[in-house]
């Protein structure tokens, strides 16, 4: 049973930068590779300091989105300005989310745990509420006792 829990948020728009998985959206071990070989490459070339440097909090977003009937993957920061590396502005609507807690040892072991929390057990148990697509986000939100922590952001509708 998932902790999970809904909250009322405002709409937001995140800056980020973004890469196309290929993989079918039932590999999951071809996803979490290209995942991880997007954040080496984004920490790596310094696109993800670049992002920290101009956000408006210490929060990244860890973004799945489908556009144009592509899965796209970001990394991205709450801001109000704008990097020529970046490749996408994402328009989180106002409404209901479900939100699931969680900690873990690294920001890319946060993103698929809370992500495989919300989407495998808090969704399925919240059955009052639906997933109707767009845009959904771990968030990292800091690090305490050695460990990542962060919550997972999906919005939702009232069935």
């Amino acid at each position: 049973m998932a902790n999970y829990k809904l909250e009322e948020k405002e709409s937001f728009t995140v800056l980020g930068i973004g890469t196309e998985l290929k993989s079918d959206y039932t590999d999951y071990m071809g996803i979490n590779k290209e995942k991880a070989d997007f954040w080496q490459a984004v920490q790596e070339d310094g696109s993800l300091d670049k992002l920290k440097a101009i956000a408006s909090n210490d929060y990244i977003f860890v973004v799945n989105e489908a556009v144009n009937n592509k899965m796209m993957h970001y990394a991205g920061v709450m801001t109000e300005e704008t990097l020529p590396e970046a490749t996408r502005l994402i328009q989180f609507p106002e409404g209901e989310y479900i939100i699931v807690e969680g900690e873990a040892s690294t920001d890319e072991e946060l993103s698929n745990k809370l992500t495989g929390m919300a989407f495998g057990e808090a969704l399925p148990e919240a059955d009052y509420v639906a997933y109707v697509g767009g845009p959904n986000t771990a968030v990292v939100m800091g690090q305490r006792d050695g460990l990542v922590y962060g919550e997972m952001w999906i919005p939702v509708v009232r069935k």
